[in-house]
């Protein structure tokens, strides 16, 4: 676990952020693409890019660690939305900069050379990289541009919302249980590694970032002693947020939302599917009781049918269900699962 230990001052300098930057968002949707995980939130993004985005570019591929923690781009190139000015501020990194943010990292042995002509500062290996990281935006991030923007802009006004009504503190209390705790004067953050943080005055700056899954990091700059230490938060949290962000006016489509609220609108976009109750609370990830809950709402207003397959049950959509959802019945897909 991380724990970040606040004074009053650094309480006073805690500020938002939109986002992590262009470039860093770019990186981590390549993580997140060749990653060992697979994120349910981040199917239908996954489906659409991973055929236009076979194999990872190599540049990005040798600067991505075999151990530990990734690249932080965000320090070393800014947090700028633009992927030209990112760029830009690459290409003009000085070397000593370079060697000093990527030194405690592990690269794999067959790029060494290589990741050794990057960290002496050589131009073409910087060009070569900027150039992969191009090709990967424009096939994982341009795409969705606006929905992305739309989404991290979202987040940030409801981070600005709480901190007007609550405070800071009511910001780190509610910021991404479980997380992220806050235990005054301690933020805590679930993390593989056990470490304690003294922000020493220098504040916190709050950064959503997207392509991140139940994961939160703290950056610094390690050559500016009077620079805010940065805390990223992943915005996609649960499987409502990735279906209103990769597949809008689906299930989580703001009216069906509205009208039926966010976790049961997710839960008639789960059914349709086919699903038994274990299913559909592990996907919408909340309790069997709560599933079954919801289950039994939508069934009462004739969205869905239940039928027993052995010892489980089976959901499935009524015809009114899937003329909710916006789907024809003769398109319907069918349960698979016995």
């Amino acid at each position: 676990m991380l724990r970040i230990h606040f004074t009053a001052e650094d309480l006073a300098r805690t500020r938002l952020a939109t986002t992590v930057g262009a470039a860093a968002e770019t990186y981590h949707s390549l993580e997140l693409l060749h990653g060992p995980r697979r994120p349910l939130p981040f199917r239908a993004w996954r489906t659409e890019v991973a055929a236009r985005l076979e194999a990872a570019p190599g540049p990005l591929t040798a600067l991505m660690p075999i151990r530990g923690p990734g690249l932080d781009l965000r320090t070393l190139v800014g947090d700028s939305p633009s992927l030209d000015e990112s760029i830009e501020n690459l290409l003009a990194v000085p070397g000593a900069r370079l060697r000093a943010e990527l030194a405690h990292l592990t690269f794999a042995p067959a790029y060494s050379t290589w990741v050794r002509d990057f960290l002496d500062g050589a131009l073409e290996p910087r060009r070569e990289f900027a150039e992969a990281l191009r090709a990967c935006h424009d096939v994982t991030v341009a795409p969705f541009h606006d929905r992305v923007r739309s989404h991290l802009e979202a987040a940030r006004s409801r981070y600005t919302h709480t901190l007007l009504d609550s405070g800071v503190e009511g910001l780190l209390a509610g910021l991404c249980v479980p997380l992220i705790r806050w235990n005054p004067p301690v933020l805590e953050v679930r993390h593989r590694k056990d470490h304690d943080i003294l922000l020493g005055g220098r504040g916190l700056v709050i950064a959503p970032t997207l392509f991140v899954w139940r994961e939160s990091v703290v950056l610094w700059d390690v050559q500016d002693e009077a620079a805010p230490y940065v805390l990223t938060v992943p915005t996609v949290r649960d499987l409502q947020d990735g279906v209103a962000l990769w597949q809008p006016g689906v299930g989580d489509d703001r009216a069906l939302g509205a009208l039926l609220g966010q976790t049961r609108a997710a839960a008639l976009t789960v059914i349709n599917d086919g699903c038994t109750t274990t299913e559909l609370a592990r996907r919408l990830n909340v309790s069997a009781a709560s599933a079954s809950q919801h289950a039994t709402v939508l069934r009462n207003a004739r969205l869905i049918t239940t039928t027993r397959r052995g010892s489980a049950v089976l959901h499935s959509l009524t015809s009114l269900g899937l003329e909710l959802l916006g789907e024809s019945p003769l398109r319907a897909r069918h349960p698979a699962r016995t």
